[in-house]
């Protein structure tokens, strides 16, 4: 991927309590745990670009996709409650979008390719599951509900074997993540 692809500028403050208020740790790069700078996180400002949080150390655990803007509150975090350990820059990318999606782990069943989003896997594709992927190009959130519903993945170019492994979770929606500027 060339470098004018993708822009990794992104920029996070978080708070440990409500309304950006008390110690506060500036984030603008990938940080596996959090609790050495934090205690807690009950507000947070992405100041840049988007950030993906995770309710464990080292990217793990439930994800969350925030984008530029205030979270004032836990309840503006979506169920991560003060549990945030880790977050990851998310890069924009600018190019083409594309991804193959398959019914098997390991690549197996039926395979399918997508360029845009897709709200509903069974609907669009008359797949009963997705359990595997391989993205080539682009950044992806993959929903284990329709209409991007329910938990989510972070994916990045690579290839994924089983979903089972990471999260047991089945996938039944996924959205590009795209820049917004």
């Amino acid at each position: 991927m060339t470098s004018s692809g993708m822009n990794t500028t992104g920029r996070v403050v978080f708070f440990e309590d409500r309304n950006f208020q008390g110690r506060s740790y500036e984030c603008n790069s990938d940080c596996a745990d959090m609790s050495s700078h934090l205690s807690r996180c009950q507000s947070c400002r992405v100041e840049r670009g988007c950030i993906m949080v995770y309710d464990r150390a080292n990217f793990m655990g439930n994800q969350l996709l925030l984008k530029k803007g205030e979270y004032a509150d836990n309840t503006s975090l979506a169920g991560m409650n003060d549990c945030i350990r880790s977050c990851r820059i998310i890069p924009m990318h600018r190019g083409s979008f594309r991804m193959r999606i398959y019914e098997r782990e390991n690549f197996g069943g039926k395979m399918n390719e997508l360029v845009d989003d897709c709200d509903n896997v069974s609907e669009r594709f008359r797949m009963a599951n997705c359990l595997s992927c391989n993205v080539m190009d682009g950044q992806w959130l993959m929903f284990e509900q329709p209409h991007y519903r329910g938990r989510m993945m972070y994916m990045r170019p690579g290839e994924y074997r089983n979903f089972t492994n990471m999260g047991n979770m089945r996938v039944m929606s996924m959205k590009r993540i795209m820049d917004s500027n």
